[in-house]
């Protein structure tokens, strides 16, 4: 009969428990991780779109103050006929 000893159900118990607790502690790092690139992207998402808005708003401002300008028609040639 193969009985193993109580000293060596307690040592795989306590192997098993550091190994359990050592994933536990690289998921949660990974998380983290995750999250903080997560939070940095949106920043910068925020900060570039503030930053467009600003642009296209003095865009619209600039074209505002501007007089509008017409185009002076475009004067076509006239075309010459084929000579057969």
């Amino acid at each position: 009969m193969n009985r193993a000893f109580p000293s060596q159900i307690s040592a795989v118990k306590r192997s098993t428990g550091v190994i359990r607790s050592q994933s536990q502690q690289r998921h949660e790092s990974f998380m983290r991780d995750q999250e903080r690139e997560r939070e940095a992207t949106a920043e910068k998402t925020t900060r570039l779109r503030e930053l467009r808005l600003a642009k296209e708003a003095a865009d619209r401002e600039a074209a505002a103050s501007k007089p509008a300008v017409k185009a002076a028609p475009k004067v076509r040639k006239a075309r010459r006929s084929k000579q057969t």
